[in-house]
């Protein structure tokens, strides 16, 4: 990458929202650990370093340290909350502990308009804060130009040397002008140029793509997700024909599935598609089991074998390419008492079974979600596609409570299809993070026409989410949800109740299992 922003991370929950704003503004940044050595700091030759903030507190025994010399790379430098505390604890300053612990909104007074962070803003503005500690002396030749109810530091500027600290997060939404205070550190401050589109992207993986490859041959696992199918397309027009695609159907998938990712990427895009229909296999391991974990254990463990077994079929190749993204690969950072700060590990991460002799091939690593259904639109990807919702990996059987059968899944199967299609009719299906159906391992009365009936239950899941990890469900219209329900109970051989879930994660979670 030509120009980019270095963000070292001390275990903030915002350090990748940082990330994303900076390529909101068409810069690229990568997020690195707090220890990262100078050396490789100074190797990607940044125009702008970022101190992300933190749980720790700078004066405490095991507290999260950088390399001190990165203050002499002579790049600028923006600290933020714990990263200004840093600036402080380095360059002669002095931390303590506030007396108010300050979290949530604030108002930031602008002492000094010609600071060129604060370049085009109000004179007061809200903002968000959250920290315990607070700067009470500044370091040498800093100066405050800005102040929030509790801290006459919230902005310190050392101009002359273009370091930069503020005690404040401008990287979420509750800050509304932060933005403005990202773009002039990247823009004005870095001097870095908005190069970083996907366009640009698509031309350096493509070149990239076919430095690696070569000659040989690659191999990718399509599920028909949004990471796959992106991964896919883009390698394909790198290499073309030297990419194979596996498709397994574990028969837990949605109503037509396998027959629109065949109909999709064999014949639309003309990829080489190697179809594994494996239902039977995976049914017949899944007989009796209800316990949840139990389940997805056996859906992973016998993928692998499937498809291991289905990489043989497919011919001689070398490379085997992951969707794997960017919160994918960010190194953990290891601060104690901060499980926030630990990213969890990730299925596509960490190699492969040892017998499975394959070079990785992961042209999305450097990417976050959303930049992915950019990525998708640029390479000519339906919306259906690049705007898809989550599936879970286990597929359907997560989604039905007790045993998977054959004929539970048929029931699920349709009831799905048609939440989904109302959904999309109504125009709430891209509106909202996922929306579906689950089959409840409980059977109820009902009356259907002169007769009681005793069948199964469906609940409805519909959530709203910026990713996944906190989600609210959704206030979908009344008229909506009976034309769901009635569809159901009409259509679907076997149920007589429909129920929406209004649970909300926490204490829930997004998917039942």
């Amino acid at each position: 990458m030509s120009e980019q922003i270095v963000i070292l991370d001390f275990g903030s929950q915002y350090t990748q929202v940082i990330a994303r704003r900076i390529r909101e503004g068409q810069v690229y940044s990568s997020i690195l650990p707090f220890d990262t050595p100078f050396s490789k700091i100074k190797a990607l030759n940044p125009k702008g370093i970022i101190l992300s903030g933190g749980p720790s507190s700078v004066f405490a025994k095991d507290a999260p340290l950088p390399d001190k010399k990165i203050f002499t790379l002579g790049v600028p430098v923006l600290g933020i909350c714990y990263g200004v505390q840093l600036l402080a604890h380095f360059l002669g300053g002095k931390v303590e502990r506030s007396e108010e612990r300050e979290y949530g909104k604030g108002t930031l007074k602008i002492g000094d308009n010609k600071c060129a962070l604060l370049k085009g803003l109000p004179k007061s503005i809200r903002v968000w804060n959250s920290h315990g500690d607070k700067m009470t002396k500044l370091p040498k030749k800093f100066k405050a130009v800005g102040s929030t109810e509790n801290s006459n530091y919230a902005v310190i500027e050392h101009r002359a040397k273009r370091m930069f600290g503020i005690q404040f997060h401008p990287e979420v939404a509750h800050t509304p002008k932060g933005m403005t205070i990202i773009s002039n550190f990247v823009h004005k401050i870095c001097g870095c140029g908005k190069n970083w589109t996907m366009r640009s992207y698509i031309d350096q993986s493509v070149e990239d793509i076919r430095a690696q490859i070569g000659d040989e041959h690659v191999i990718l696992g399509l599920s028909g997700g949004v990471d796959s199918s992106v991964a896919a397309a883009l390698i394909h027009k790198a290499v073309g024909d030297q990419l194979t695609c596996i498709f397994v159907n574990n028969g837990l998938l949605r109503a037509n599935e396998a027959e629109s990712v065949q109909q999709l990427y064999g014949r639309n895009f003309k990829i080489k598609l190697q179809y594994e229909n494996a239902t039977a296999e995976f049914l017949r391991r899944l007989k009796g089991v209800t316990n949840p974990e139990r389940k997805r254990k056996i859906i992973g463990n016998h993928f692998i074998r499937v498809f291991q077994q289905a990489t043989k079929r497919a011919g001689k190749a070398r490379f085997l390419a992951q969707g794997t993204l960017y919160p994918d690969v960010i190194e953990s950072v290891p601060i104690a008492g901060n499980p926030a700060a630990l990213i969890k590990s990730h299925h596509n991460v960490g190699g492969l079974p040892k017998n499975m002799k394959f070079e990785l091939v992961e042209p999305l690593r450097c990417l976050f979600k959303d930049e992915v259904r950019v990525l998708g639109r640029e390479l000519g990807l339906p919306k259906e596609v690049v705007d898809r919702q989550p599936f879970p990996g286990p597929g359907l059987a997560v989604r039905v409570m007790g045993e998977v059968t054959s004929k539970r899944l048929r029931v699920l199967r349709e009831s799905d299809a048609i939440v989904i299609e109302e959904m999309r009719k109504s125009g709430w299906y891209y509106k909202v993070w996922q929306s579906f159906a689950v089959l409840l391992p409980v059977k109820s009365v009902g009356v259907m026409g002169d007769e009681r009936t005793y069948e199964d239950s469906i609940a409805v899941r519909v959530v709203e989410s910026r990713d996944g990890m906190t989600a609210d469900w959704v206030k979908l219209p009344y008229e909506l949800l009976e034309t769901i329900s009635n569809r159901i109970i009409n259509e679907v051989n076997g149920v007589n109740r429909c129920v929406f879930d209004i649970t909300s994660k926490p204490p829930g979670t997004i998917e039942w299992e």
